[in-house]
């Protein structure tokens, strides 16, 4: 078989960012064996999308609205086995990477990752094999490599959080409340210095605070210090 006669890889794109995904469209659809049959801007369209289109595979990210990227994959995997998940997200957490790969996904990017990089991924994905960005790596056996916590106390663990916090984001706020920098929170759980920092403007959104002292206050008064 000639190159001429090899198919395109047909995938969707999917983003909540406008120009993040108008930027993978067109950076990824210039290539002679990729093509972008479709592009969403959140979990619930890409799974419309990929309903409408049959891909061969999906480039996806984590956070989006209407449905995170994780469940997205969750579904994906259930509804359509055959079509490849490759994520491409800012998180490199242990959480987010166990919790997606968990969920289905063949393969993990950054969003550094350059767009051969991510043809060369998302050919490997649709062949079967897994693929790890290298951060990721580094992060997943970071997380295995240390030492094991103590398991908090049930009460603790099932308690619902205020105002739509995540696990993660609460334990972020508990350290910050209890002093630790930027620094400290990323290496005590494991994760970049972005990555703390996209959680902290998320717990400050959601718990309306302007600045530590009022995300620590809030924390106070509601027992996550």
């Amino acid at each position: 078989m000639s190159a001429q006669d090899i198919r395109p890889l047909r995938i969707v794109v999917a983003d909540d960012q406008a120009s993040v995904r108008e930027g993978l469209v067109l950076m990824l659809d210039l290539l002679p064996d990729i093509d972008v049959v479709g592009s969403a801007a959140n979990g619930r369209q890409a799974l419309d999308q990929v309903a409408e289109h049959h891909p061969d595979a999906i480039l996806l990210d984590l956070h989006m609205p209407v449905l995170d990227g994780t469940e997205a994959t969750r579904r994906l995997t259930a509804e359509h086995p055959e079509v490849a998940v490759v994520v491409l997200t800012t998180y490199a957490d242990d959480t987010s990477v166990l919790e997606t790969l968990r969920a289905g996904a063949r393969a993990y990017l950054t969003k550094d990752a350059d767009r051969l990089h991510i043809a060369r991924t998302l050919h490997s994905a649709v062949a079967g094999l897994s693929v790890l960005d290298p951060r990721v790596q580094a992060t997943l056996l970071a997380a295995a490599s240390a030492p094991t916590a103590p398991p908090p106390e049930p009460d603790a663990a099932d308690r619902p959080l205020p105002d739509g916090l995540t696990r993660r984001e609460a334990e972020i706020l508990t350290l910050m409340a209890r002093g630790s920098t930027n620094a400290e929170i990323a290496a005590a759980l494991f994760l970049s210095g972005n990555t703390v920092k996209t959680h902290i403007n998320r717990v400050f959104t959601k718990t309306g605070s302007r600045d530590r002292v009022a995300a620590t206050r809030y924390a106070r008064d509601h027992g996550l210090d």
